[in-house]
C-alpha cells in the first residue's frame, strides 16, 4: 500500500506541475491540454469501475478546458483519497469486472488497475513535454525520483 499511495501522489504532483505549466503557455498548445484532460478522464473512468460502477458513458478524449482539467484533477484526488482511506492491502488482490468503452468485458485486479493508473499518466505526460518544448516552452520535470527529492524522503 505504501508504495501505491507513494505513486498516487506522484501522480497528484505531477498533474499539478503539468497544469501549471499549461497555463503558462496559454492556448498555444490545445494538444497538450487534450492530453491533460485524457489523463485525468482515464483516472475519472478507472476510479468509476473501482467503484463498481459503469463507466461507459464517460468520454476518454473530449476536448475539456484548462479550467475544467483543473477541477477534475481536485475532484479526482479527493476520490482516490476517500478510497485510499478505505482500501486494505488485503483487497489490493480483489478482481473486478468491467466492461471498457468498446464494450469489452475483463477482470482485472485493483492492484494492476492502481498500477496502471499511476503509469498511464506519465506517457502522456512525456506527450505533453514534447508538445511544450515544440512550443519553445521548456519541458517539465515529472520524473517520480524528483517528487521523492523534493518529499525528503
Amino acid at each position: 500500500m505504501k508504495t501505491i499511495r507513494s505513486m498516487f501522489d506522484q501522480l497528484y504532483w505531477a498533474d499539478r506541475r503539468i497544469l501549471d505549466a499549461l497555463e503558462g503557455v496559454g492556448d498555444a498548445e490545445a494538444e497538450a491540454v487534450r492530453l491533460l484532460s485524457h489523463i485525468l478522464r482515464a483516472e475519472q473512468v478507472w476510479f468509476t469501475r473501482l467503484q463498481g460502477l459503469d463507466s461507459n458513458h464517460l468520454p476518454l478524449w473530449p476536448n475539456d478546458s484548462l479550467d475544467y482539467c483543473k477541477r477534475l484533477a481536485e475532484e479526482t484526488r479527493e476520490a482516490f483519497a476517500a478510497y485510499f482511506a478505505e482500501l486494505t492491502h488485503e483487497r489490493l488482490d480483489d478482481v473486478i469486472t468491467y466492461t471498457n468503452q468498446f464494450g469489452r468485458s475483463y477482470r482485472t485486479s485493483v492492484r494492476d488497475i492502481l498500477t496502471h493508473l499511476a503509469l498511464h499518466g506519465q506517457y502522456h505526460r512525456g506527450q505533453i513535454n514534447l508538445r511544450l518544448r515544440n512550443a519553445g516552452a521548456e519541458p517539465i520535470n515529472v520524473d517520480y525520483i524528483t517528487f521523492v527529492r523534493e518529499q525528503g524522503q
